[in-house]
């Protein structure tokens, strides 16, 4: 399952970067006025208005990829979610786990995984400084 989340994550990435970048290839609505007054050249490699049907079409592919990869990768997440849950299907639902109190001198890692500091020591003197009685 962790191989499809992956590749799906990076079929996801490559749609947006391909997105992104034929958006910003791609020019606005207000510079073909430019050109049918003729301060510009509208020929280009797709032809007069090729360009724009292929660009706004290759455009929409990449957005229709990205949105099925991320509804993929939502499934895929919920789904591993919801097999590895023990007893509800939210986290809310479960139970919490009680941390359980360090043994003194063991020095072993309690289960809950919080190790509790020591007591905290009173001192009315600062580092590096010499007491006066």
């Amino acid at each position: 399952m962790q191989i499809w989340t992956n590749l799906v994550l990076v079929v996801q990435l490559l749609a947006a970067i391909a997105m992104i970048g034929l958006v910003l290839i791609q020019h606005g609505k207000g510079a073909d006025m430019g050109a049918s007054f003729g301060s510009g050249a509208s020929g280009s490699l797709f032809g007069a208005t090729g360009s724009a049907n292929f660009m706004s079409r290759f455009t929409a592919v990449c957005a229709a990829v990205f949105f099925v990869s991320t509804l993929s990768l939502a499934y895929m997440s919920n789904s591993v979610a919801s097999r590895s849950s023990s007893g509800g299907s939210s986290v809310l639902d479960r139970a919490a786990i009680p941390a359980s109190a360090p043994s003194s001198g063991t020095g072993a890692i309690p289960a809950g995984g919080v190790i509790a500091s020591p007591a905290p020591v009173a001192s009315a003197v600062a580092p590096g400084t010499i007491p006066t009685k």
